[in-house]
C-alpha cells in the first residue's frame, strides 16, 4: 500500500505546466503542426504519423510534403490510384504502411463522410490505425485526454519515474504512467511536447539533462541512470536470406518488371523478377537460372546487393540479358503479373528502395552496401 500511494505522489508530481512552458517556447516546426494551442486538421495529423512510424522526421518530411501537394485532402487519396500511392511512397519503406493509408482514406470518405472519428475508439476502427496512431490523432487533431506513447515517450518516461523494467516488457508498465500524467488541458500540445523532449533533449545516448525543463524531478538521473535507461533486452542477432535477381533489358530499352502480390513483404510493389530468397543458403548460378523469367544469355553482374529489413539481412546475385522484343516470359515468372517498361520511366515506378539498388546495380555493376 506504501508502495502505491508513494508512486502516486511521484506521478502527480510530474510537471507539466514546466513542460508546456517549454514547448510554447522551443517546440519543433514541423509541415503537420499547429501553433501551440491550436488545433492541427485530422488529415495531416494522421498522414503524418502514418508515414512517421518506424521512420525519421527528417526523411518523411519530402514524402509529406509530395503527398499533401498531390493529395491535400482525405477525399482526393481516396479518389486515388493505388498504384500512384505505391508509387509517392516508395523509397520510404515498411510498404503496409502505404496500401493501408490508401484503404484508411477509402474507408474515412465512404463510411465516415470525409472526417475522421474523434475518439480513440472510432479511431481504431480504422484500417491501419493502432493504439498509438489513435492516441496521437485524437489528443493533437481533436483536444481529446489520452496517453500518447511512441519510442521518444517512453525514454522520457524511463527515465523520469526510473523504470528499470527492460523494453519491451515494460511498455505496458510506460503507457500506464503516460495515462496517469496526461492533462486534460492542452493535451495534443502536451502529447508533442513529450515527442520533442524525446527526440531533442532526452536523447539515446547523451541526454541533454540541463536543458531539460523536468530535470528537477527525473529519478533517472538522481540514481544516474540517466543515459542507461531504458534498459533493452538484447536483439537476436538477424538471419541472412540468399537469392538472385534478373535484370531483362528489350533491344528497345524496355526493362521487365513484375508487381509483387498484395499480401506479404513489399506487398503490391513493383520488382525486378527473381528467385524466392532463402536463409542459410549460397546463391548457385546453376540453380538461379532456373528462376530465369526469360530465356536469354544471362551474365553475373560481380559483386552484390545487399540490404537489411526488420527482421532479416538481404544479399542479392544480380543478372542481367539482352532479350529481344517478342521474349516469352517463362510461366514460373508469373507472366500475367509482369510489365516492359521503358527504362526513362524506371524513376517513376513503385521499385522499393532494395529493387533502387538492384537497377542501379544492374546498370553500372555498382553493389550498394546500405541498409
Amino acid at each position: 500500500m506504501m508502495l502505491k500511494d508513494n508512486m502516486s505522489k511521484t506521478v502527480s508530481a510530474f510537471p507539466v505546466e514546466e513542460l508546456l512552458a517549454w514547448y510554447d517556447a522551443t517546440h519543433r516546426k514541423l509541415p503537420w503542426r499547429a501553433p501551440p494551442g491550436e488545433m492541427s486538421d485530422p488529415y495531416r495529423v494522421w498522414l503524418s504519423e502514418i508515414m512517421l512510424q518506424q521512420t525519421t522526421v527528417k526523411a518523411v518530411a519530402p514524402y509529406y510534403a509530395k503527398f499533401l501537394a498531390q493529395w491535400p485532402t482525405v477525399e482526393a487519396l481516396a479518389a486515388a490510384d493505388r498504384d500512384d500511392v505505391l508509387k509517392a511512397w516508395a523509397g520510404l519503406g515498411y510498404y503496409a504502411r502505404a496500401r493501408n493509408l490508401h484503404a484508411c482514406a477509402q474507408h474515412v470518405a465512404q463510411h465516415h463522410g470525409g472526417r475522421f472519428p474523434d475518439t480513440e475508439e472510432a479511431l481504431l476502427t480504422l484500417p491501419g490505425v493502432g493504439p498509438y496512431t489513435a492516441a496521437a490523432i485524437a489528443a493533437i487533431a481533436f483536444g481529446r485526454r489520452a496517453a500518447v506513447v511512441d519510442g521518444n515517450v517512453e525514454r522520457v518516461l524511463a527515465r523520469f519515474f526510473a523504470v528499470e523494467t527492460p523494453l519491451p516488457a515494460a511498455k505496458k508498465e510506460l503507457r500506464a504512467l503516460a495515462d496517469r500524467i496526461a492533462p486534460d488541458r492542452r493535451p495534443g500540445d502536451f502529447a508533442q511536447a513529450m515527442m520533442d523532449l524525446g527526440a531533442t533533449v532526452c536523447a539515446p545516448r547523451t541526454p541533454s539533462c540541463m536543458l531539460c525543463p523536468v530535470m528537477a524531478g527525473c529519478a533517472g538521473r538522481a540514481r544516474g541512470l540517466e543515459a542507461v535507461l531504458p534498459y533493452k533486452v538484447a536483439k537476436q542477432e538477424k538471419p541472412t536470406r540468399r537469392g538472385a535477381a534478373f535484370f531483362a533489358s528489350r533491344w528497345d530499352g524496355a526493362v521487365l518488371l513484375r508487381r509483387r502480390p498484395d499480401k506479404g513483404l513489399l506487398g503490391g510493389m513493383v520488382e525486378v523478377p527473381g528467385t524466392p530468397w532463402i536463409e542459410d543458403g549460397a546463391c548457385e548460378a546453376d540453380d538461379a537460372l532456373s528462376h530465369a523469367p526469360v530465356p536469354a544469355a544471362w551474365t553475373r553482374v560481380p559483386g552484390e546487393v545487399r540490404h537489411t529489413f526488420t527482421h532479416f539481412h538481404l544479399e542479392l546475385a544480380v543478372f542481367r540479358a539482352n532479350v529481344p522484343p517478342d521474349a516469352e516470359i517463362h510461366g514460373a515468372a508469373r507472366p500475367e503479373s509482369c510489365m516492359w517498361v521503358a527504362r526513362a520511366e524506371l524513376r517513376g515506378q513503385a521499385l522499393p528502395s532494395v529493387m533502387r539498388k538492384v537497377v542501379a546495380h544492374a546498370l553500372d555493376g555498382r553493389a550498394d552496401q546500405g541498409g
